[in-house]
């Protein structure tokens, strides 16, 4: 009974009743709401349109019962289906039967691999891309979302398979445009643009509140998609006249099963995978510490990769449409005041009756207007404040954002990623190989040191006290050196050099023989070297070295200690 208990989750176990009418509620608002996005993005993805619905079931039941989030929504989702097609369609032709296997095959290995990084509790992962990374990751797939869809608005075909070619066939092709679908979804992204960034500051100013506006916005791409589908009925849209509609969509079940791939497919699939999965997982866990945060709550990040794991993993079998966490999804979700992952169970329920009972209506939807509503949200998802931001603060950690977006328009997925993982390890390595040094002496009056270009303070004509604000390792030594002979160089006078480590955390081999040489060379001209404020486990590991014997003593526990001793030791 214990070990039963045990594999029940702590919220079910904990579960208020007062919370009851609230998820249900929830589970019932997001299922409507983001229905029309389930079937657009497995259509964005290359799949057949059934497949998002299935995958807002099955993947949706799994990470409540396993993830840590109280509000976290898992689905079918703009990052992933655009990550799914861009991986995929190089390979096969989108929609074909291979191709569904090759989409099945992904979500399995991606599932698989993220489970794994659960089990091996390897959750610090998701902090090995920089925040500007990631938003330049993901600005740069918007991008390739907004591309893929700008020719469904159109009415146009376009044969190109890279990026350039398809902006110049589509430019090629504008004045061939059909003009009922780019009325219909020019009509329907300008409502759906406008009612995001204009309608709840609209509605706030005439007395709404701000909750209602917010709802009132993600009910608006609902109500396009509903006055659409209305006008394709009424209208008889059909593809014999040139407007493309989502077609038939099965009132069924998905098969349970899966179509084994061939060794040379896996092959190919192993590094889309391990993209698919790392980019997954880094988004699932920052969206889920996000809205941890806004309920004073905490997450464990290597559940939370088991949870979208399994997701995965389970989808493989049902439709095989990869899965992530869900921006909208899980704004919707909180907004509608779910309390706990009850809610995504009440809306995997809902969205598989749905599935069962009435998908007949879906037939009729114009293509051109769900293209509409993914277009609206790729916009959403380019991060110009992020870069701005990044800008201001940190021009390398702005390159790094634009180098990974170019890299995913110009090159692809795995370029992009690889490219911006590269700038920021570059950056790092830059700043590491370029510490901060600083000349400080005493201000007066006081125990404390500071930068001598800074501030008054007073200095001794016989010593120089300079602060290195980095770990020593093989890359910066030579900075550490050449500034340390410029400053000795301006200081004739000098006797002593203080070398202040209260920033040093580490001290690689490299830096530990480099500065022995440094002591030895300085004893020849007769300068002493010290070191003040050793950090406990960098002075544990030079205990037994050569450097230690050498300077015989002279390590001090603090700068004003050494200031004290030196300033009573007269010039030579």
């Amino acid at each position: 009974m214990n070990r039963l208990n045990s594999l029940v989750p702590d919220w079910i176990r904990n579960y208020k009743r007062e919370h009851l009418s609230d998820d249900l509620i929830a589970g019932v608002l997001v299922t409507i709401l983001v229905l029309p996005q389930s079937l657009a993005y497995a259509i964005l993805a290359g799949l057949p349109p059934q497949l998002g619905l299935y995958a807002s079931v099955f993947p949706v039941l799994i990470y409540a019962l396993i993830g840590s989030s109280m509000i976290q929504a898992v689905g079918p989702v703009a990052i992933t289906a655009i990550m799914t097609f861009a991986l995929l369609s190089p390979l096969e032709t989108p929609g074909s039967a291979h191709y569904l296997v090759l989409a099945a095959s992904l979500s399995l290995l991606s599932g698989l691999m993220v489970l794994g990084f659960g089990f091996l509790r390897l959750g610090f992962l998701s902090n090995l891309l920089s925040r500007p990374v990631v938003g330049g990751f993901i600005s740069g797939s918007a991008l390739l979302i907004l591309l893929s869809q700008i020719k469904v608005v159109l009415g146009i075909q376009v044969s190109a398979t890279d990026n350039w070619g398809q902006v110049v066939s589509i430019v090629e092709q504008l004045p061939l445009a059909h003009v009922s679908t780019l009325a219909l979804g020019g009509i329907g992204f300008i409502v759906l643009l406008g009612s995001r960034y204009f309608l709840a500051p609209w509605l706030v100013q005439r007395g709404m509140a701000s909750s209602r506006a917010a709802m009132a916005v993600r009910v608006m791409p609902l109500l396009v998609v509903m006055v659409a589908t209305a006008l394709s009925v009424a209208l008889n849209f059909n593809p014999t006249y040139g407007m493309q509609l989502v077609g038939h969509v099965p009132s069924e079940l998905p098969t349970i099963g899966f179509d084994v791939p061939t060794f040379a497919d896996l092959q190919m699939l192993l590094a889309p995978a391990l993209v698919l999965a790392f980019i997954g997982a880094v988004q699932n866990i920052t969206m889920s510490h996000a809205l941890a945060m806004k309920r004073h709550e905490r997450t464990d990040a290597n559940r939370e990769m088991m949870g979208l794991g399994m997701a995965n993993f389970v989808t493989a079998f049902c439709g095989g449409m990869p899965v992530g966490g869900g921006l909208t999804r899980s704004a919707v979700n909180l907004a509608s005041g779910a309390q706990s992952p009850l809610a995504s169970i009440v809306s995997a329920l809902f969205m598989l009756s749905i599935v069962l009972l009435g998908t007949q209506w879906f037939s009729f939807i114009p293509l051109c207007i769900l293209a509409a509503s993914i277009m609206v949200a790729a916009i959403g998802m380019i991060d110009f404040a992020g870069l701005r931001r990044a800008w201001r603060y940190d021009r390398a950690d702005a390159i790094a954002f634009l180098g990974t977006a170019l890299g995913v328009i110009a090159l692809n997925l795995q370029m992009g990623i690889t490219l911006g993982i590269f700038l920021s390890l570059a950056s790092l390595l830059y700043r590491a190989s370029s510490p901060h040094i600083a000349v400080v002496g005493r201000i007066q009056g006081t125990e404390h040191f500071r930068n001598i270009e800074r501030h008054g303070v007073e200095t001794l004509p016989n010593a120089i006290f300079m602060r290195i604000d980095e770990s020593l390792f093989f890359g910066n030594l030579k900075a550490i050196e050449d500034r340390l002979m410029r400053e000795i160089g301006q200081r004739p006078q000098t006797q002593h050099v203080v070398l202040i480590m209260s920033a040093v955390n580490h001290m690689d081999v490299t830096a530990l023989e480099s500065l022995n040489e440094v002591l030895l060379a300085l004893q020849t001209r007769g300068i002493h070297l010290h070191m003040a404020e050793v950090k406990g486990p960098v002075q544990d590991r030079l205990m037994n070295t050569a450097l230690f014997e050498n300077l015989a003593g002279r390590i001090y526990l603090s700068v004003n200690a050494a200031f004290e001793l030196l300033r009573s030791k007269p010039l030579a």
